[in-house]
């Protein structure tokens, strides 16, 4: 195999673990809908939550789950 051509292969093995990297990030962001239903009072608490973090009531209930998964993750460990 020639220089030319050893270069040739490595860089189409570049693109495809570029491409399968582009991919999985891809499936990693893609985010599900989910039917919650809350009591008004625990609404409110979040959105209060939320206003003081500057983050939106979703983003503030996908936090608090998110920790709250860490947390799990780490008592297992």
């Amino acid at each position: 195999m020639t220089p030319e051509e050893r270069e040739q292969a490595l860089r189409a093995r570049l693109e495809r673990i570029e491409a399968l990297e582009r991919e999985l990030k891809a499936k990693e962001s893609a985010k599900k809908q989910v039917p919650l239903r809350l009591s008004a009072t625990l609404w409110s608490e979040i959105a209060a939550w939320a206003e003081e973090d500057f983050r939106s009531i979703n983003g503030q209930i996908e936090f608090i789950l998110t920790e709250a998964v860490r947390k799990r993750k780490g008592k297992k460990e």
